[in-house]
């Protein structure tokens, strides 16, 4: 069991009786005293694919989903379909695109990830939570004196598309939070 305070993005839940798994997480803090904090949970079924929304009290405990994790390594996309090689047997398996949903924004050929297994059967791929990209092309810098922390448009190597500080360059490696998608700072 577990609090709903402390789910995190990829954490499986059992929810009546289905497995499900975190996509986003949202808290509203109450503007009335005594008020609980309510946190915003939109799952995803592991079996069905399904969407759908649950809000819990700061409070309220939760089961946890049993499953096995296993390392594995992107290998390359072939139509919409995601391929993978599991580290431990070398077999490999397929992900439609619907199940790698925005984390295909932040894979690479070669990045080993964390295989979500349910009765023997991979349902999903877990990503770190921070990756490093390749900025591939970006606006260029405006030079001008200014006290504000300014952004601009970059394009990723995976072809996403983020805000980046203005002193960044084409060609530069970055560090990306994968939960957010937001720039977090050069890669060293």
């Amino acid at each position: 069991m577990v609090q709903a305070s402390k789910i995190k993005k990829n954490s499986v839940l059992d929810i009546a009786g289905k497995l499900h798994i975190v996509d986003t997480i949202t808290c509203q803090s109450p503007s009335a005293r005594g008020g609980s904090t309510l946190y915003k949970i939109r799952t995803r079924d592991l079996i069905t694919g399904q969407k759908t929304d649950h809000s819990f009290k700061s409070d309220e405990m939760l089961k946890e989903g049993e499953y096995e994790k296993r390392p594995v390594e992107f290998s390359y996309i072939e139509g919409s379909n995601y391929i993978f090689m599991d580290l431990e047997t070398y077999d490999q398996f397929e992900l439609n695109l619907d199940f790698i949903g925005d984390d295909k924004n932040f894979l690479l050929e070669g990045m080993e990830l964390t295989a979500l297994l349910i009765d023997g059967a991979v349902k999903t791929v877990t990503l770190p939570d921070t990756v490093q990209l390749t900025v591939t092309e970006c606006d260029p810098s405006i030079k001008s004196a200014s006290a504000t922390a300014r952004t601009k448009n970059a394009v990723l190597e995976t072809g996403y598309n983020l805000q980046v500080p203005e002193y960044l360059e084409s060609g530069e490696l970055i560090k990306v939070d994968t939960r957010s998608g937001e720039f977090i700072s050069r890669a060293k």
